[in-house]
């Protein structure tokens, strides 16, 4: 989950290193540092906290040299201090590396380094990587990598340089992402894109157990028994503008309002006419016809895509299907097998527990289809088929553009299957694409509504905000929602505890009575999702049963409904009148919102929550 760089040319490494951490900062940010090489030396500098704390040292203490690795944190082994920030030097100092990963083996390795004399400063996981290189170095750093990483177990990507071959860097790759770079006389190696797209839109993927050795004017990579591999660059499409705030305050807030345009570019991607179409797909259309069952499998905000899909297929395709969080699908014997399509969701393609259930569902013989955001990633590449959901870049941590990416994909994957099996008429395959496209248009409208920062949601976080202090930081959030809206009342749970650090609970509305109904008095805020539905009525009842214990309502309803109105709801957020089946993409909106101004009330860091990163790289 950390972020890594090594650059190697003829500009400031430092420079160029800093810039590139910026990049990266959400995949980390606990603590952050560099090694430069220059005139035969290393010189290193390493803070605790966020990446300013080093940028402002960098600029009392300038680092020189053209060649250098960098790293931002996401603590893992050892408590975020200077000692454990990376990078990590051997014992004379000569060999400095960055690394993204866990050591599984560590422990082990290290009494065995100190037994032949080695001495350890920190207490990471990463530190045994510089002194098992330099136990094999004999001049060659990339062959004195290779012999150490072969000891490793767990995963890793990781950038090393050495003293004595100053404009040469070694990384290598096992189960975390790692890119090269390819510039004009200047090459890179990153844990993501983001990082080098000032520089280069030219890319190569390592794959996994693979190394390459980077220098101004060449690129050399090998596998892991030393054999030479050869890979043209890929070529990423997306512009590093995506990257940044817009004339937005956060990242967060410019993502949300990004959703419509993601949307209407997705459908311009894949329809033509009235038909699907998945140019990358390579998977055929038998098998799709084929099939018996379809499993999900994903990790938070991608879990809560999956849950929405499996209404989306169950109603119009008629296929069983049921969904599970990555974690645990993959410690247990899920019953999957060659009539099954394993589906698996992750934004950055990268996330380790959804990668190890591709690679269970595979063992099992099953077909499996990945959804992901990011060209090139392991998920993609190890996937019988893939679709990419070309949202661009996602910076802020807690994920908001990617999920409506997620869902307008599986909305077109399950009109793709229904057509294909028959279940889908070609007239009602027409209807349900225009449905899809005016979500678009109306979510777009929606948000035209929010754009002034003093908007009805951010009073109403206003309030929450004093009544949270009146209450002596006591009170809670419930999210009731019911059929396809009821994994939204997670995801809205979900964004609230994320970035606001408030105790919040997402349910089906029609479970309140078993158990969080007892929880409702004058403490706890509760949204409810009641929109124009065939489960209207149902959630009315539920309002009036929340309101009868004293709860405080944020009713999100369709415009115009006097009837809900009427019932003095507390607080009322209007959604334009739509399909209750494509209703999940527009209602998602003001989920997002309110979490995003609860947590500017409290003055929190949005785009970067305490103890989160964007890609979960390890379990």
């Amino acid at each position: 989950m950390c972020g890594i760089i090594g650059y190697t040319g003829k500009k400031s490494a430092a420079k160029t290193l800093i810039n590139g951490l910026h990049r990266l900062e959400y995949r980390g940010y606990d603590s952050s540092g560099m090694a430069v090489v220059y005139d035969g030396i290393i010189s290193l500098s390493k803070k605790p906290g966020k990446l300013h704390v080093l940028t402002d040292e960098l600029k009392r203490f300038p680092l020189e040299g053209n060649t250098g690795v960098g790293h931002v944190r996401w603590a893992t082994h050892g408590v975020p201090n200077e000692i454990n920030a990376h990078p990590h030097l051997d014992c004379k100092g000569q060999i400095a590396v960055v690394h993204n990963g866990i050591i599984e083996n560590h422990q082990a390795l290290k009494k065995r380094l100190i037994r032949e004399g080695h001495k350890f400063t920190s207490d990471t996981d990463t530190e045994v990587i510089p002194h098992l290189i330099e136990k094999y170095y004999k001049g060659n750093l990339l062959e004195a990598t290779r012999r150490a990483t072969a000891l490793l177990k767990g995963s890793y990507a990781i950038c090393c340089l050495h003293s004595a071959e100053p404009s040469r860097i070694v990384g290598a790759r096992c189960d975390s992402p790692l890119i090269i770079g390819v510039g004009e006389k200047e090459n890179f190696l990153a844990s993501d894109a983001p990082a080098i797209l000032d520089h280069t839109k030219k890319v190569i993927f390592l794959s996994n157990l693979e190394l390459a050795e980077i220098s101004p004017e060449a690129i050399n990579i090998i596998d892991y028994k030393g054999r030479k591999i050869y890979r043209k660059p890929a070529h990423i499409k997306w512009d590093i503008s995506q990257a940044e705030k817009s004339g937005f305050k956060h990242f967060m807030l410019k993502e949300i309002f990004e959703q419509p345009e993601v949307i209407k570019n997705i459908l311009k991607e894949r329809l033509k006419g009235n038909r699907v179409h998945f140019e990358e797909l390579a998977i055929k259309e038998n098998l799709f016809r084929n099939i018996k069952n379809v499993v999900i499998v994903a990790c938070g905000t991608a879990y809560h895509a999956s849950l929405t899909g499996k209404y989306m297929m169950e109603e119009l395709i008629r296929i069983p299907v049921w969904v599970d969080t990555s974690s645990e699908f993959r410690y247990r014997k899920p019953i999957v097998n060659k009539n099954t399509l394993t589906i698996l969701i992750s934004q950055s393609g990268e996330t380790a527990d959804t990668l190890h259930a591709l690679r269970e569902a595979k063992k099992e013989g099953a077909k499996t289809l990945a959804i992901c955001n990011v060209l090139g990633s392991s998920i993609a590449r190890e996937a019988d088929g893939v679709i990419y959901t070309h949202a661009g870049p996602e910076i802020a941590v807690a994920s908001t553009k990617a999920y409506t990416a997620q869902l307008t994909t599986l909305y077109l994957l399950t009109f793709y299957m229904g057509y294909l099996r028959r279940a889908i008429s070609g007239t009602e395959n027409a209807r349900l694409l225009n449905e899809l496209k005016k979500a678009a248009r109306l979510s777009k409208l929606m948000l035209e509504g929010f754009k002034n920062s003093d908007n009805k949601i951010a009073k109403y976080a206003r309030d929450f905000r004093k009544y949270y202090l009146k209450k002596h930081n006591k009170s809670t959030f419930l999210y009731l929602a019911r059929n396809i809206n009821y994994p939204n009342a997670l995801e809205g749970a979900l964004k609230l505890k994320e970035i606001s650090y408030i105790a919040a609970e997402g349910y089906p509305a029609g479970e309140m009575k078993h158990g969080p109904i007892a929880l409702i008095d004058e403490n706890p805020w509760v949204v409810c999702v009641a929109t124009k539905a065939k489960v209207y009525e149902k959630m009315l009842t539920n309002i009036q049963e929340v309101k009868a214990r004293g709860g405080i309502i944020i009713a999100i309803v369709t415009k115009g409904d006097d009837r809900v109105v009427s019932q003095n709801i507390n607080y009322i957020i209007e959604i334009p009148e739509i399909d209750d089946f494509f209703s999940p993409i527009v209602v998602v909106i003001p989920l997002q919102l309110l979490a995003y101004y609860v947590a500017r009330e409290f003055g929190y860091d949005i785009d970067q929550p305490r103890n989160l990163a964007k890609s979960v790289t390890v379990e």
